[in-house]
């Protein structure tokens, strides 16, 4: 599936969660279509990945790059936090699943673009914590002003100059559709923040400081078609991909083994 001349296959990590379709009402695993098209529309293979702990190391052999999508809070213990007021539905099963994937991606060394509660995964993986709500008192969030839409969800990102963020999205000011009410409190290892909201100063992106292409956002660039963010992801993706396949036909037993050694080494 990989080649110089293929799509980059980009894994979307699923959510696990009851849903209703046709005459049906049961758990399933779901991707909104938005993340999809917009995979598509920048040129790249998305396949779904459901949630299951066995494959962290397995399936990151077999993607390109690795897309965290958003949804339901993480569970507090999965950052050694106790559940505090305000603290949503949580699925535990889905967290493991996503933090496994994302050690193991930065040990292979793939792109990574981690949405929302992406970029809330992405943090606890590598040892950070969460604010658990933003709400004040009287019940506002300027970063949630709605629930299950992005009307009137506009806040404004400031990007640090030169970063991987202000690259990705081709301007030092980003207008960001929001819908979270958690946060970044402390900032997991070898991450920086290089994006704040400008309404609050909230963190709103962070990437590695090693120069791998491993960004996360706290709002949904798929939500906004004006966005560059996905269409830069895929090509990182693609070019993985093409590095992949150059090393494939040079020496493909040593380049097999390089990826699982790194897997294995994040276990």
């Amino acid at each position: 599936m990989n080649g110089p001349s293929s799509e980059p296959v980009v894994g979307i990590c699923a959510a696990r969660e009851q849903a209703r379709w046709s005459f049906w009402d049961q758990a399933a695993h779901l991707v909104p279509d938005s993340y999809v098209r917009a995979v598509q529309g920048a040129g790249g293979f998305p396949v779904l990945l459901p949630v299951d702990r066995r494959a962290p190391a397995r399936l990151v052999e077999s993607i390109d790059g690795l897309l965290l999508i958003g949804g339901a809070d993480l569970d507090p213990a999965s950052y050694g936090a106790a559940r505090a007021h305000g603290t949503e539905t949580t699925y535990p099963d889905r967290d493991d699943f996503e933090i496994g994937m994302v050690r193991h991606a930065l040990a292979a060394g793939i792109p990574v673009l981690a949405i929302c509660r992406g970029m809330q995964v992405l943090n606890v993986a590598l040892g950070g914590t969460l604010v658990q709500d933003l709400t004040k008192a009287d019940g506002s969030n300027i970063h949630r002003r709605g629930l299950g839409t992005f009307d009137e969800a506009e806040n404004h990102v400031l990007l640090v100059d030169g970063s991987l963020a202000a690259r990705a999205a081709g301007e030092g000011v980003h207008v960001a559709h929001c819908h979270h009410h958690q946060a970044i409190e402390k900032l997991g290892e070898g991450l920086r923040i290089t994006g704040r909201a400008v309404e609050d100063e909230l963190p709103e992106a962070i990437e590695t400081t090693d120069g791998h292409w491993v960004l996360g956002v706290q709002w949904h660039p798929e939500a906004r078609d004006e966005s560059a963010i996905l269409a830069a992801f895929v090509a990182a993706a693609r070019e993985e991909a093409v590095k992949r396949a150059r090393d494939t036909r040079s020496a493909p037993s040593r380049s097999h083994g390089r990826r699982s050694a790194g897997a294995r080494d994040a276990a």
